[in-house]
């Protein structure tokens, strides 16, 4: 019997990215409607990603000066790195451990597919401490999600079957539109209480559960 794959985004589903850019935001504009400055980073930062070879480090630069002159808003030079400088000490969502664990020790194999640089996903594999199969980055993928290409390296390197992969992410927008185009199983961690059409196999509120909702999805033994 083939090996069972979960695929994971990171930052949203494993890290916590939103209470990671807020931080941020407080410190550089601590007059700032912060809910507000969120909401235009995740307008502006696809838009920086698209279609360029950017290191993410790069990218949260350029987003965050785009944020800084559309809300006129100051910006030192010292400070636009501001969101890669901090990304190391992010922390991973308390259930995040476990899970993980339990799933390694279920026999799953356990692969991450981010929008970031290696060196700051080596950072936050220290912040959530369980052992991950195989990391692809912007970097090996040459592009951003929801472009296609983490997974297309993904299948290429582990030669996995596609009954046997389910991919498990926290972006309607980075995760399950491209599961969908790509017809892959998907499991949208909704953290947020968020809406979305997007198809989905199942939909959690966080990892706690995943154990139990991969096992229905993909049986060890393949019935």
């Amino acid at each position: 019997m083939t090996d069972r794959w979960a695929t994971f985004d990171c930052y949203g589903t494993l890290i916590d990215w939103y209470g990671g850019i807020r931080r941020v935001i407080r410190r550089l504009w601590p007059d700032a409607d912060v809910e507000r400055l969120l909401r235009r980073h995740h307008t502006i930062e696809p838009l920086v990603q698209e279609g360029r070879s950017l290191t993410y480090r790069e990218v949260g630069a350029r987003t965050l000066r785009a944020m800084a002159a559309v809300e006129d808003l100051p910006l030192d030079a010292a400070d636009a790195y501001a969101l890669a400088d901090s990304l190391p000490t992010w922390p991973a969502f308390p259930e995040v451990p476990g899970a993980l664990r339990m799933l390694r020790d279920g026999g799953w194999r356990l692969a991450i597919l981010s929008n970031t640089d290696p060196n700051l996903l080596e950072a936050s594999m220290e912040q959530i401490g369980v052992p991950i199969d195989l990391r692809i980055t912007a970097a090996e993928a040459g592009a951003y999600k929801p472009a296609h290409a983490h997974w297309r390296r993904f299948f290429e390197t582990t030669a996995a079957e596609r009954s046997r992969h389910v991919h498990v992410g926290a972006s309607p927008f980075h995760d399950l539109a491209p599961a969908h185009e790509l017809g892959l199983t998907a499991v949208w961690i909704n953290r947020l209480d968020e809406r979305s059409d997007l198809p989905r196999a199942a939909e959690l509120p966080d990892l706690a559960g995943l154990p139990a909702t991969l096992q229905r999805l993909v049986p060890e033994n393949g019935s």
